[in-house]
């Protein structure tokens, strides 16, 4: 796993959620500190969710720097899911206390930046700061879900985390298309078409 260089403050970023139904998708920007390693950085959807739980509060606790953003739902309607990640991304990096010398970002789009940035396929595999990134983001969507799933638990959000499972859209047909979908999305929007 790819810790940077030691001549420069290296960002990595990755997102969660562009696939689901329900809710927002969330980014996280995290500058580590390859003084203090973390064991068993891996891409977020490789770890199980304990795994993911330990590794969490570490990369709070360890890197030099971290932070969390997402588009509502409501922008992703408006801007499409690819823009609104990559708005949730930028929030992510502009709310660094630290300024990074490199950003480095999961997949192949990169945002709109007022720092050299560069996008890494599979960098949640092979770069550090990015596997942290997918961590945090990765947490903090599951949480997001899991509080929405207090407020409206006939849609089983606990469980899928709002993807498009059997059972979540046998749930959204039965009771109906509430204010936490995203309309543009097409078994969503095929639903609002029907009603």
């Amino acid at each position: 796993m790819d810790y940077g260089t030691a001549s420069g403050l290296t960002c990595g970023v990755d997102e969660a959620g562009r696939g689901p139904l329900a809710g927002p998708v969330y980014a996280a920007a995290v500058i580590l500190d390859p003084r203090r390693p973390l064991e068993g950085l891996a891409d977020s959807k490789k770890l199980t969710e304990k795994a993911r739980a330990r590794l969490a509060p570490l990369i709070r606790e360890r890197a030099l720097s971290w932070a969390v953003a997402r588009a509502s739902v409501e922008e992703i309607d408006a801007l499409n899911i690819l823009q609104a990640t990559l708005l949730a991304m930028r929030r992510a990096v502009e709310a660094l206390t630290l300024r990074p010398d490199e950003v480095l970002i999961d997949g192949t789009h990169c945002p709109k930046l007022a720092f050299p940035v560069r996008a890494v396929v599979k960098g949640d595999s092979t770069v550090a700061a990015i596997s942290a990134a997918s961590i945090l983001a990765k947490t903090s969507r599951d949480a997001e879900m899991l509080r929405l799933h207090g407020l409206y638990p006939q849609y089983g959000l606990d469980r899928h985390k709002g993807y498009p499972t059997v059972a979540h859209l046998t749930a959204l047909r039965e009771h109906g298309v509430i204010d936490i979908y995203r309309r543009s999305f097409a078994p969503v929007r095929d639903l609002l078409k029907q009603s």
